[in-house]
């Protein structure tokens, strides 16, 4: 009945690698404001088939210029959107490929945040929420952030409840800004991150929480926020943000990150 239609295994391969894509773009422009640029280019995609296949020339030619312009002013308009889409990928590739390397040749997973740097960090989190000490907290995992360390002032100390609350002691020159922590150690403070531009974020969200969305947008990195306002204390992870319920929850949070 269907001996028209010839189908190999390399156009269902095609059909969903482009689903693939489809679903990849629709997740890195969901919430903002390039979802409506996007709209309208494709609209006016539909209109030029349209009228391609009405036979409307003019129409159809002055369409296929504009669209055919249109790549370059795309990746222009796109290109935090690409930036961060390309990211995305390079951060699952590499997360498939080390966890192939570790059951192919049982490679010691790393164990995350040692118990003592943990308590510490978590303390320090524990009494800003309570002073409502604003923090920006970042937790490296397999994204270098080389280019965001740079923004900062080297600090390459161990990892102490003390060192931190000063840091971001109002009063202090290195308050301002995010502090990037390694598994043992303080690398960084005063770091500028890149601010998200979601337009689907809650008022009550200050610029603290859109730079942790910013950067957990375009890395692996998980983010705490410590709330000047509030105390509240909120974990980023992958660009999703939650409100820490208890100091019990962050340390879950923090260890979960890491695997």
């Amino acid at each position: 009945m269907f001996d028209f239609i010839d189908i190999s295994f390399i156009d269902v391969l095609d059909v969903l690698m482009v689903g693939l894509l489809i679903y990849w773009l629709i997740r890195v422009v969901r919430g903002t404001s390039a979802v409506n640029i996007f709209l309208g280019i494709l609209l006016l995609y539909v209109v030029w088939i349209a009228s391609r296949a009405l036979g409307m020339k003019l129409l159809s030619f002055i369409l296929g210029q504009v669209l055919g312009v249109g790549v370059v002013a795309l990746l222009v308009i796109f290109q935090p959107e690409i930036r961060r889409f390309l990211l995305r990928i390079s951060s699952s590739t590499t997360a498939a490929q080390k966890g192939v390397f570790n059951k192919l040749f049982r490679a010691r997973k790393s164990g995350g945040m040692a118990p003592r740097e943990l308590e510490e960090l978590t303390a320090a989190c524990r009494k800003m929420s309570e002073t409502k000490t604003g923090a920006l907290i970042v937790l490296r995992h397999g994204s270098a952030l080389g280019d965001i360390l740079e923004t900062g002032d080297e600090i390459d100390a161990r990892i102490s409840r003390r060192l931190i609350e000063n840091i971001f002691f109002k009063n202090s020159p290195l308050h301002d800004g995010a502090m990037i922590l390694s598994e043992t150690r303080i690398l960084a403070a005063r770091c500028t991150l890149p601010i998200t531009q979601r337009q689907d974020i809650p008022a009550h969200y200050g610029m603290r929480h859109r730079a942790a969305l910013g950067l957990g947008e375009v890395s692996d990195a998980s983010i705490i926020v410590v709330s000047e306002e509030t105390g509240n204390i909120s974990f980023v992870k992958e660009g999703n943000i939650r409100t820490m319920g208890s100091i019990t929850e962050l340390r879950l949070a923090i260890e979960e990150s890491y695997k």
